[in-house]
């Protein structure tokens, strides 16, 4: 399963897998009524306090993955950031993880999740 697969997964449950789109958002985003609003900022909210740790969800790809159980590590970021088309210098770490972090969450959103407002584009 692909990492952003893993993602929407882990906030939409394991359904979410048929949901993922492989270039864009498409069909889920103008389907409106066939795709159900989740929202996103309380199940992430769980995961950072189950976590037991200061996690920053709403500003960092790491500590969403880390809220998430999900491999945050250099190499899992670079092949998220494959998977989402990055065309940037993936050895700029600081600048992908911003761009990760933006992809991420318009995805989400593309998908059937509510973001909170400061986090929508």
């Amino acid at each position: 399963m692909s990492i952003f697969g893993k993602i929407m997964g882990a906030i939409f449950g394991t359904k979410a897998e048929a949901a993922e789109p492989a270039g864009g958002a498409g069909s889920a985003a103008g389907g409106g009524a066939s795709v159900p609003m989740v929202d996103v900022a309380p199940i992430l909210d769980k995961a950072v306090a189950a976590k037991g740790e200061k996690l920053e969800w709403r500003t960092s790809i790491v500590d969403l993955m880390k809220a998430l159980d999900i491999d945050s590590s250099l190499s899992a970021r670079k092949e998220l950031a494959k998977e989402l088309k990055y065309d940037g210098d993936t050895s700029d770490s600081a600048k992908m993880n911003i761009w990760l972090h933006k992809q991420v969450m318009t995805k989400l959103a593309a998908n059937g999740g509510k973001l909170p407002d400061d986090l929508k584009n």
